[in-house]
């Protein structure tokens, strides 16, 4: 498992640079697996160098796609793969271990079509605001998948709210509600934007 300071979503990108010791290790040992994942969670509290942070139980399985050694440290490249709850951490092994199983994938149901496009156009028009003010991660017309659940994952992913919401966002039971959230937690975004 890596926590990390920011929430990984299925079918997003992750690029890591990797330094310390016990994560070199465990990347080791993931390189030697196939497929060659890792779990993604949220640190809570704390922070992710050295250890004794707290850490969200719902993450993402991290699929590694390309690895670099530069001097000094460890790139990669994975892809965000599938959501999974922490059930219990183990004994550090140096790394953080955990027992999770896998949470179920959300249906796309093309009812949900509609939902999809408003949500689409509130994220789009709440990034191209927010970049009047500060620079953000993502472009507003960055583009998604032309699979709709898994643009609604992307959608997620490049909503900019914080990490509260995109947790609340990765635990969504249905895609209904992903969607929802989507738009509540943008809507709420968007108003802290108003002048």
């Amino acid at each position: 498992m890596f926590p990390l300071g920011s929430v990984l979503f299925p079918y997003m990108p992750l690029q890591l640079r990797v330094f310390e010791e016990r994560y070199l290790i465990m990347l080791a040992r993931v390189l030697d697996s196939t497929p060659s994942e890792f779990g993604v969670v949220l640190i809570e509290r704390g922070q992710e160098v050295g250890g004794g942070e707290r850490r969200f139980s719902i993450g993402t399985v991290a699929q590694v796609t390309q690895i670099e050694a530069p001097e000094g440290y460890l790139g990669l490249v994975a892809q965000g793969e599938r959501r999974v709850e922490v059930t219990a951490w183990l004994p550090e092994d140096p790394h953080p271990v955990a027992t999770v199983r896998e949470l179920p994938e959300l249906e796309w149901d093309d009812d949900l079509l509609p939902r999809f496009e408003a949500a689409e156009l509130l994220v789009r028009l709440t990034l191209s605001r927010a970049s009047e003010v500060a620079d953000q991660q993502w472009s507003p017309d960055v583009e998604l998948s032309h699979d709709p659940a898994m643009a609604a994952w992307q959608l997620a992913a490049i909503a900019p709210v914080g990490p509260l919401d995109q947790i609340a966002l990765l635990g969504s039971e249905t895609m209904a509600q992903l969607l929802d959230n989507i738009i509540e937690f943008t809507e709420a975004a968007a108003e802290s934007l108003a002048w």
